[in-house]
């Protein structure tokens, strides 16, 4: 029901842009009109031919190329629809009020004003080019230019409990890295060697290494196997990793392919931490390295168990936390584990969308969750959001750039 219900009104849309678009056609040859109508209407019918289908395909490969096709002619056909209707709403509300000021008033006078206002087909074709196009544009520049337009944020914290050893120690933060959304290999690499360029001394991954499947990985575990550092890596796991969003034929195969991804955390040369701590050792001193599975406020499935994970590091003078999900540290990190110092996450990729301009930051993710990207602090406890590494849904980004970070830990009587 509710898949009538949505394709209804994107029916409803198609039809209503499709009326001014209609009025465009009409000086145009009969052939150019049948392939210009042509052309218009492919579009919603592959949406509605591939939403049909994709739940039929039971090949992985298939099915997994199929949904990203999809979800691409899905935003080049309606986002800028959705402009158009915009415009047109506007212009409709305004003839609307035009017939009441045409009911309250001489009719010479309506007639005076509607000769020296723009006539519907000129409004349209303006509104329609303009507002059509500009979407279509970004889209496309977030597909060219922002998927893999990798930007380097350096960020310091000073911390009054941090071992003189590990004084300006760089942590490399990564996360989100979706390798099943990957089109570009070389651009993949030209991000690890960026990033391997800024010489972190110990690396951390907070999670989502794949989409759907840990098959999608397999061509680039030798890529991210050439992430080093003196210090480690250490990694856990994300909502995506687990296989929850994918039809397996039993749970064996589910929780094989959850087999396979340990492994391919091991291969890399990624430390997996499974509800689990470490502890990294300079100078005769230590730091705690807590890590725990995917857990969050929200609806996505909760694995993880900070108490388990937190058991044994209570001695270390600082610790820090990589966990997936940013609503954990309101939920139980800052209420149950004030000593925890820093918390690593990611997973809300910034919306893939927004405006950063200076420390100005707008993007839709800040109406879904609290802490959406960047640092954040509460009293002594800082939380770090990294926007992610690769991308999902839509294949690029737009304003929000693929996130490559550096966090330089610091004494309090170090000089700032």
């Amino acid at each position: 029901m509710t898949f009538i219900l949505v394709f209804a009104v994107l029916f409803l849309m198609d039809y209503y842009v499709y009326q001014p678009f209609r009025s465009i056609l009409k000086n145009k040859t009969h052939g150019l009109q049948k392939g210009l109508k042509i052309a218009y209407w492919s579009l919603p019918v592959l949406v509605v031919v591939g939403a049909i289908v994709y739940p039929m395909v039971n090949d992985w490969d298939l099915s997994r190329y199929l949904r990203y096709s999809l979800m691409t002619v899905f935003l080049f056909n309606y986002a800028p629809k959705l402009f158009v209707s915009i415009f047109l709403l506007i212009h409709d509300f305004i003839g609307l009020m035009s017939w009441v000021v045409k009911n309250l008033h001489s009719r010479a006078e309506h007639r005076s004003n509607v000769k020296n206002g723009l006539t519907r087909s000129e409004f349209i074709s303006k509104a329609a080019l303009i507002s059509a196009t500009a979407p279509i544009a970004l889209l496309g520049f977030g597909i060219v230019k922002g998927a893999h337009d990798y930007r380097v944020i350096r960020r310091r914290i000073v911390l009054p409990d941090l071992p003189k050893s590990f004084d300006g120690i760089k942590i490399g933060h990564l996360s989100d890295i979706h390798t099943g959304s990957f089109f570009n290999r070389m651009a993949v690499k030209g991000g690890i060697d960026l990033f391997m360029a800024e010489k972190p001394d110990v690396i951390f991954f907070t999670g989502d290494l794949v989409n759907n499947a840990t098959s999608e990985v397999n061509e680039y575990i030798d890529l991210f196997a050439g992430l080093k550092a003196p210090l480690g890596i250490f990694s856990v796991t994300g909502n995506h990793d687990y296989g929850d969003y994918s039809r397996w034929p039993n749970q064996e195969a589910k929780d094989r392919n959850f087999k396979d991804l340990m492994k391919a955390h091991e291969l890399m040369g990624f430390d997996l931490l499974m509800n689990e701590n470490r502890k990294i050792e300079l100078g005769g001193e230590r730091l705690g390295i807590i890590g725990i599975e995917n857990w969050g406020a929200g609806r996505f499935q909760k694995y993880g168990d900070l108490d388990k994970a937190y058991k044994g590091s209570e001695e270390a003078p600082v610790k820090l936390l990589l966990s997936h999900d940013p609503s954990h540290w309101d939920a139980q990190v800052r209420p149950k584990h004030p000593d925890i110092d820093v918390m690593f996450a990611g997973h809300t990729h910034g919306f893939q969308f927004g405006v950063e301009i200076g420390d100005f930051k707008w993007s839709p993710a800040q109406y879904l969750y609290k802490q959406w990207a960047d640092m954040y602090q509460q009293d002594s406890q800082y939380l770090y959001v990294n926007r992610g590494f690769g991308f999902i849904g839509y294949p690029g980004r737009i304003g929000i750039a693929p996130e490559l970070t550096i966090i330089e830990l610091s004494r309090q009587d170090s000089v700032i």
